[in-house]
């Protein structure tokens, strides 16, 4: 029995051997199947990832022109610099402390912000093969690392990757439309963010083949796929008039003691943005720091550094702001225009209309004045618009009731956004048609208790200047690939006809007779038609603060742009638009025309107050020179004691100031003669032209120069520079009196 038993006894353990075996080797298949069959891909990219190392080559960020091809905005060589801690395991054990002690000294004396104990810290653990120390370092730079980590045998440690850094060429220039990039080399604001994902590009590879050690194979495997630079963008900016409104508007803000500044110069015909600028500014090349000493008094003397911190942090992100896209404001008197569109488009009012105004308006249980407390008695709507009478504009709007004014507030584009291509584009703030009462009608007939944005506002205006046509606004013309040729070009773009031609006419008409006769005379310029108007608001948001604004086209018989000036929160008794903006908008029209080669063409009057021709007096005798000179009204200066006149300044055909100094040269020894330029500034026309005819000098007239009460407030040259005697400069002029429109 003994026997059987252990018989049956060893088939039973062979019989589990067997089944264990089985099952094991069914398991085993089973893992194969899964792990060679099932999720072979999976484990074959796992197995890759760990033989093989992959560095990433950043790409260029494509450039960013304006419209003459000035680059404004370019990607530059630069480079991630790191350490191979494994690197170490390389050395000889009594080489690895002098080596560490060598790549510490090397990083902390080469690079901003890095010290040498944390480096010392950073290589203790030898099983880390990858560590970024700083990213887009300079070639200087690199290259004094490089130098010293071949020299001293450190190439196993220290390790460069291939980068690019984002440089603007101009500093501040246009810094709230470009806007700027990250750390990571990724859009952050304007142009930089709209355009992010065209302007980044395609990253290219380093693939390199490692060992068990995750240290790279000598000598072994390595591909290099290169990157591929993103999109160039072309914008309408136009350097110079750029230049010519950020100028306007920085001089604007330290004048008034203003809180900020904003404008735009927009093509009515396009809708192409020429020039666009917030000020205060900020540095692209370096964004996160404040210049502006006003600002940083103000923040310094928060005795908690918390909040110091704080307030410089909001300081930073409020510098690069774009308002005039991303702000809402009161627009005032300058939204006249468009409720004179719509009553002359609907045909309520017509431009000879007439109004009698006695000072105020009773609407519902309020009384609105005029800002004539006495009254403008009886005017036509065009005297209306031009003495930015209140009364009349809420008598208006009253006329044309909630149905027909909504219309056309919707109709030239105040309930949506623009669509411009710049990000944050604000939303304005307005009563809906349904809530439009008298008293919200009243209000909003000249521009209080509704909010809209700058770029809403020019729009809206250059749509009158246009025919009527409601354009897009927008400030990237062309795009183009890392070989220059051009991929994309924008179309302008007609959103609706908003009113007639016939209307659009009439209302430029109007609005020209505001800048030659009105509130807007502050904006006039000899030789050129100007349309425009004026406007002062009171901030919702902050009582007892104004916003002063114009908006002004030009020329008026044949619109080519727009300006808009907002100067917000002024100072001083002085606030209105008519007295502070008009003159910065006109300043920047005259300057754009000029450049844009318009010819200017003076009336009879013009020539007559402005301009005299210096005769040509080169090769006569001094004598003869004199008188010719004298009789021709101007005042002879003679430098040299020679007989015959050799040079004359200004040269002989060149319009100068009527009474102005024709500089007489008897001697070519030592060239022209220099003098300081005085100071021009709080005078007449006529004291300013004697001041400078006394120290050899002519002037030359801007702004509101057929008023018989202008004073001059700058000039192109500063007192104490030093000029060539008979140089001409440009002084501005303004008035006060009958500018106020609040």
């Amino acid at each position: 029995m003994s026997e059987k038993i252990s018989k049956k006894l060893k088939k039973r353990c062979i019989g589990i051997m067997a089944f264990i075996i089985a099952l094991g080797l069914g398991v085993d298949v089973c893992r194969l199947f899964w792990f060679q069959v099932l999720n072979a891909e999976e484990y074959r990219k796992q197995a890759e990832d760990r033989q093989m190392s992959e560095t990433l080559i950043a790409a260029g960020r494509g450039t960013i022109y304006d419209a003459s091809m000035n680059v404004l905005a370019e990607s530059a060589d630069a480079w991630n610099v790191y350490i191979v801690p494994s690197g170490l395991k390389n050395e000889k054990k009594a080489d690895v402390e002098k080596k560490k002690e060598l790549t510490a000294k090397c990083l902390a004396d080469n690079l901003k912000g890095v010290k040498k104990a944390d480096i010392l810290k950073k290589l203790e653990d030898q099983s880390v093969s990858y560590i970024k120390i700083q990213s887009k370092i300079d070639y200087e730079t690199q290259k004094k690392i490089r130098e010293y980590r071949n020299e001293n045998g450190l190439e196993y440690i220290i390790g460069f990757e291939d980068s690019t850094r984002r440089f603007y060429p101009y500093d501040n220039f246009a810094s709230t439309v470009i806007g700027m990039t990250n750390t990571d080399n990724n859009g952050r604001a304007g142009i930089e963010l709209q355009y992010d994902s065209e302007l980044v590009g395609t990253p290219g590879r380093i693939v390199t083949a490692l060992d068990a050690h995750n240290d790279p194979v000598a000598g072994g495997y390595e591909t290099r796929y290169e990157s591929e630079e993103g999109a160039g963008l072309v914008l309408t900016i136009d350097k110079s008039v750029q230049h010519y409104l950020e100028k306007g508007l920085s001089q604007a803000v330290k004048d008034n003691d203003a809180n900020s500044a904003y404008g735009i110069v927009m093509d009515v015909k396009t809708g192409a943005v020429l020039a666009m600028a917030t000020m205060p500014d900020y540095n692209l090349n370096s964004p996160t720091v404040l210049t502006d000493p006003d600002v940083l008094d103000k923040i310094n003397a928060i005795k908690s550094e918390k909040k110091q911190n704080e307030a410089y942090n909001n300081a930073v992100f409020e510098s690069w702001r774009n308002r005039a896209v991303s702000d809402t404001y009161e627009p005032g008197s300058v939204f006249k225009v468009v409720v004179a569109a719509a009553a002359v488009e609907e045909g309520v009012y017509d431009i000879n209309s007439t109004y009698t105004c006695v000072g105020g308006i009773q609407v519902a249980d309020w009384y609105q004045h005029c800002h004539n407390h006495d009254g403008h008695g009886t005017q036509t709507l065009t005297q209306g618009l031009m003495n930015s009478c209140n009364p009349f504009f809420i008598t208006i709007g009253q006329t044309l009731g909630a149905e027909r004014f909504y219309k056309y507030f919707e109709a030239f584009g105040f309930t949506e956004q623009t669509g411009i291509d710049l990000p944050e584009e604000a939303k304005s703030v307005y009563h809906a048609k349904e809530n439009l009462g008298i008293s919200q009608i009243s209000s909003s007939s000249f521009g209080q208790t509704f909010q809209v944005s700058a770029i809403q506002m020019i729009t809206a205006v250059s749509a009158i200047a246009n025919g009527g046509k409601l354009m897009t606004p927008y400030v990237v013309a062309k795009k183009l690939d890392q070989d220059g040729n051009v991929t994309y070009e924008a179309t302008p773009e007609v959103k609706r006809q908003v009113v007639s031609e016939s209307t659009s006419e009439k209302v430029m008409y109007m609005m020209e007779q505001v800048v030659s006769s009105g509130t807007g005379k502050n904006a006039y310029i000899p030789g050129y038609r100007v349309a425009g108007k004026t406007g002062t608001s009171d901030k919702l948001t902050n009582e007892g603060e104004y916003i002063a604004s114009f908006v002004g086209c030009a020329p008026a018989d044949d619109p080519q742009i727009a300006v808009l000036i907002v100067i917000d929160e002024p100072q001083g008794e002085i606030h209105g638009g008519g007295a502070i903006a008009a003159p910065v908008a006109g300043s920047v029209i005259e300057q754009t025309l000029q450049y844009m080669n318009v010819e200017p063409v003076y009336t009879d009057e013009e020539l007559a107050k402005l301009n005299a021709t210096a005769p040509n007096v080169t090769g006569t005798d001094i004598g003869t020179a004199r008188n010719t000179v004298e009789n021709a009204g101007f005042t002879a200066r003679i430098i040299g004691d020679g007989d015959t006149v050799v040079s004359q300044s200004p040269i002989g055909g060149q319009n100068i100031q009527m009474n102005g100094v024709v500089v007489l040269y008897t001697e070519s020894k030592g060239g022209e003669t220099k003098a300081k330029v005085p100071d021009l500034s709080g005078l007449s026309i006529g004291e300013a032209n004697k001041r400078a005819v006394n120290s050899g000098f002519n002037i030359k007239i801007s702004g509101a120069a057929v008023d018989s009460e202008v004073v001059s407030y700058r000039q192109s040259a500063q007192p104490g520079e030093s000029l060539t005697l008979g140089s001409t400069i440009t002084v501005y002029f303004k008035t006060t009196s009958g500018v106020q429109d609040d």
